[in-house]
């Protein structure tokens, strides 16, 4: 067996454990008499280098923004404004307006379902509560859940700022409540439409970018929740983020030709505020999976198939050649680990000259 028939069948072998994963179980070579047996000087050589091996794939993305979600009128009437897709709204900024009264952003995860009044209790009126505080209209506001008089007078405070009637109770038609600052996806009404409440006005998002993939499943283990990863950009730029959630459920792609179960796995990135680029446009995620600390390693292409069935690599030392049988680790970034009888790091082994 020559050098490249030898890598040929180790990389396949690597390949059906998973691309990168520790291989116990190589097809072997046999003791045929085409086994490959140097005995001079090989054409080229590489080092043996000592250090963490780590397997690793890369998987096409999608560019895009977290948690998308909708957002429904809280009133009845006639549409007179709308935010415009693309546009970010913070805390305290208009989504949409009906007859005329605007309708403004508050950060919380409870939905605003109900008047809030005097004497309410629950956590949407602790949320709101913190909103007046965030927007300086409710200094010495306890952080509680209960609609105090001082809390009628802070709603009264920011009704005027934003010129509505100081009535000192909040509603849907006033407020909507979001986890945090939402980009519109899409406006799903125009202006001069007519509402009703629970109607569908906006498609919204986070304002983080995120990369969304869909990974296979045989390749899940190496996306972890929490794990480190590298995101290649529309524009040739990388960028560092975390794996922040994995799909509990496989499903088959959408392409007809492939139908291979896959997980959606969303990326979040470790600086969102610098990550530029348009929705929806492809990016590359490297998944990083098992790591060898401080492991020899060697190109797969240094590989020999000895007549015993086994692998070894060919030393190159003070000018004469030897074969030096080793047993082989994981498969990683071309490289593949090995030990074996007087190896060590700086060692060079032969490699075919291309």
């Amino acid at each position: 067996m020559r050098r490249r028939t030898v890598i040929a069948a180790v990389v396949t072998a690597a390949a059906v454990t998973g691309g990168g994963f520790a291989v116990t179980g190589l097809a072997q070579p046999g003791s045929e008499h085409s086994a490959h047996r140097r005995t001079g000087l090989p054409p080229a050589t590489a080092p043996i280098e000592q250090g963490d091996l780590v397997s690793s794939t890369s998987v096409d993305g999608t560019l895009g923004y977290s948690g998308e979600s909708r957002l429904n009128a809280g009133a009845g009437g006639t549409l007179t404004w709308v935010a415009s897709a693309g546009s970010t709204v913070q805390r305290g900024g208009r989504l949409y307006a009906v007859d005329g009264k605007d309708v403004r952003l508050m950060y919380g995860t409870e939905p605003m379902y109900r008047v809030l009044k005097s004497g309410d209790k629950g956590s949407d009126v602790r949320q709101l509560k913190a909103n007046l505080r965030a927007l300086g209209h409710g200094a010495g506001l306890a952080d509680d859940g209960t609609f105090t008089p001082g809390t009628v007078e802070a709603v009264k405070r920011w009704q005027q700022a934003n010129g509505l009637a100081r009535s000192g109770q909040v509603g849907p038609e006033q407020i909507a409540f979001a986890a945090g600052p939402v980009r519109v996806r899409s406006a799903d009404a125009a202006v001069g439409d007519r509402t009703a409440p629970g109607q569908k006005l906006l498609t919204t998002t986070g304002s983080d970018r995120v990369v969304q993939l869909r990974l296979k499943v045989s390749d899940a283990a190496l996306a972890r929740e929490g794990s480190k990863v590298g995101v290649e950009l529309p524009d040739g730029t990388t960028a560092s983020g975390t794996v922040s959630s994995v799909g509990a459920t496989a499903q088959a792609g959408d392409d007809p030709s492939d139908k291979t179960p896959r997980i959606a796995v969303t990326v979040t990135f470790d600086d969102a505020a610098r990550v530029k680029g348009i929705d929806k446009s492809p990016a590359t995620v490297k998944l990083s999976g098992e790591t060898r600390k401080n492991v020899l390693s060697v190109p797969v292409a240094a590989l020999l198939a000895l007549d015993d069935g086994s692998f070894g690599v060919q030393v190159v030392e003070d000018g004469a050649a030897r074969e030096v049988k080793v047993a082989l680790g994981m498969f990683a970034q071309g490289r593949v680990e090995i030990s074996g009888a007087g190896l060590r790091a700086g060692l060079r082994v032969g490699v075919p000259s291309s």
